[in-house]
């Protein structure tokens, strides 16, 4: 089913039980569960779905090692709670969508005596406190299996090897929104919202413009959720400029590296306190994060320092690695409350003001308890009736067999852990490769175009494809292509095109 544009602005101008603002994960996850619930829901993004911090996580669904080393050094339950929650849910998501989701085995390294008691037995907690949704159990490996796996790492005392969890998160932030339409919900990008319908003094919708063509309508709604992640307090000083921040966002940069891993490592000591993943990514290995106060600016970047860190702290384990990025991007957390943003709870938090209701805070794993919870108090806060959540156990669009292609091999898998059953489908709109010696197809422009609102080369190329995450060279050496592909189904003219070229060149090193 090709998704219109148009349609969806007409739809717009009826009444809605719930306007959603914000489409990444949070966002996201409250219109997918709205619409499993029975009501009238919509979204609106004022950039691409997932174009901030939901396209550029660590790509781990998991409890948090570092967040139950906090829990237990500081006695602080709602770190634990966290974790708890998180290790269930990590298990929940991966069978939700099992195409963009898999076990991921990785490796705390040992190199004093008494790290394997520490990492040991906090590991086997981990492992014990997320019950039966177990991945698997930690084991210790000998230094000389821990040398087989990383030959370039200083002499170890061994390893302990544990399973997280590993998606692609700007896959599952669009496939919930396209989850949320096929069951009747609506959704627009390049939508923002200008300002607030008030009604007795609350809030009874919004005003919405079209950043594409800049028509402006009026969207009434018995409720509307404030869920646009960093930019949170941003849209709810639209309604009050007066009201205080209630986030310290901080910047996590992570870099993309030409270096190919069988499994994850752990660093677990940096000179800052915390720990830096370095995981295996689509072929490249994922370095990251920082954890750094950031103003909540729309298009972070990460900084030469944050860069200079990373390769820093990674340099006493596998040498010099700046010779091998070929990717680099910055997403903000969204984290509740005042203070040092590396000690705070990645927990989330409802706020209510003047019939505003404010979704934020949390983590990617945690998704659908946030938007169970917010569709909980509306529910209890407006009396709607709804039915008990069912999001715990519905597939999301596109779980299913893997479906049998003509393709080579790796093609095949690309197109399988993006688009699961609908692979074939995606295929069939073009086979050609995009790019000589790679994967992507021509046929994922025009699908990311007709049936995943693609409005831009970069929507294609960083948040349907995912290339300018992983190799932001290949991407722009692709972005002609993608251009041309584009143009004869958006109705772009040959200026129009020109201009889309150049500003997708310039705002690719910020993916936006």
């Amino acid at each position: 089913m090709e998704v219109s544009r148009e349609a969806f602005w007409q739809r717009l101008e009826g009444p809605l039980d719930l306007l959603v603002i914000g489409g990444g994960a949070t966002g996201a996850g409250v219109l997918w569960e709205a619409t499993l619930r029975g009501l009238r829901a919509a979204l609106v993004e004022a950039r691409d779905f997932a174009s901030g911090t939901s396209s550029r996580s660590t790509k781990l669904l998991h409890g948090g090692v570092r967040y139950l080393e906090l829990a237990l050094r500081r006695l602080d339950r709602r770190q634990l709670r966290l974790v708890v929650e998180a290790l269930r849910e990590r298990r929940v998501v991966m069978d939700l969508a099992p195409h963009l989701a898999r076990p991921l085995p990785l490796l705390t390294p040992l190199f004093r005596p008494l790290d394997l008691p520490y990492y040991g037995v906090g590991l086997a907690l981990y492992d014990l406190l997320a019950g039966r949704r177990r991945l698997g159990p930690s084991r210790y490996l000998p230094p000389r299996a821990v040398a087989r796996l990383f030959p370039h790492l200083p002499p170890t005392l061994g390893g302990v090897l544990y399973l997280d969890g590993q998606f692609l998160d700007h896959r599952l932030n669009l496939l919930l929104i396209l989850s949320a339409l096929a069951r009747g919900g609506m959704a627009l990008n390049y939508a923002e919202v200008r300002g607030f319908l008030l009604k007795g003094g609350r809030v009874a919708g919004a005003v919405v413009r079209d950043g594409l063509t800049g028509k402006e309508v009026e969207v009434r709604a018995k409720a509307v959720v404030n869920a646009a992640g960093p930019q949170a307090d941003g849209v709810r000083r639209l309604l009050d400029p007066g009201l205080p921040p209630l986030l310290s966002p901080s910047s996590g940069a992570h870099l993309v590296l030409d270096y190919p891993l069988e499994v994850g490592l752990l660093l677990p000591r940096t000179r800052d306190g915390r720990v830096l993943f370095l995981l295996p990514y689509r072929g490249k290995a994922l370095l990251g994060t920082t954890d750094l106060p950031a103003p909540p600016t729309a298009c972070p970047r990460p900084q030469e320092a944050e860069v200079a860190y990373l390769l820093e702290e990674v340099r006493p384990y596998l040498g010099d690695l700046s010779g091998r990025v070929r990717a680099a991007w910055a997403g903000l957390r969204p984290l509740v409350g005042q203070g040092e943003t590396r000690l705070l709870v990645r927990d989330h938090l409802i706020r209510e003001e003047r019939g505003l209701y404010t979704l934020t805070g949390g983590k990617w794993t945690t998704f659908r308890l946030m938007a169970q919870d917010l569709l909980d108090r509306l529910d209890q806060d407006l009396a709607w009736g709804l039915p008990p959540s069912p999001s715990h156990a519905t597939p999301l669009l596109g779980t299913g067999p893997r479906p049998l292609l003509d393709l080579p091999q790796a093609v095949q898998e690309h197109l399988y852990a993006a688009y699961g059953a609908l692979a074939g489908e995606v295929a069939a709109l073009g086979d050609r490769p995009l790019l000589p010696g790679l994967p992507y197809l021509e046929g994922e422009v025009v699908w990311a175009v007709r049936r995943e609102m693609a409005q831009k080369p970069l929507d294609v190329l960083a948040r349907r494809l995912g290339l300018a995450l992983l190799d932001q060279g290949l991407a722009e050496r692709a972005l002609p292509r993608v251009v041309a592909l584009m143009a004869p189904l958006l109705g772009w003219e040959q200026g129009q095109r020109e201009a889309l070229l150049e500003e997708a060149r310039r705002a690719l090193p910020g993916l936006c």
